[in-house]
């Protein structure tokens, strides 16, 4: 302890975004407008984007068109060295 102030190791963030929206068909991953696209968040861990992913999904069970995501953002900005 330094100064009165924890000096915990710093956790990784594996930081997770989720979003969706009305797609064009239910066939592909097109949205209708783009300007609709509703960004949940950002979030810490894949617990936390989960629990943000399902209270949406759950909220528009009856829009059969509207669907949303979870992306690993943090697989985007670090991603592993490919393996041999």
């Amino acid at each position: 302890m330094a100064g009165g102030i924890d000096m915990e190791p710093e956790q990784k963030q594996l930081l997770h975004l989720v979003f969706g929206g009305e797609l064009s068909s239910l066939e592909g991953i097109t949205f209708k407008d783009l300007a609709k696209v509703d960004i949940v968040g950002v979030f810490p861990n894949y617990a936390s984007a989960h629990t943000a992913w399902k209270a949406k999904a759950q909220a528009t069970v009856d829009q059969a068109q509207t669907r949303y995501f979870i992306v690993h953002l943090h697989r985007l900005l670090d991603p592993e060295p490919a393996k041999s």
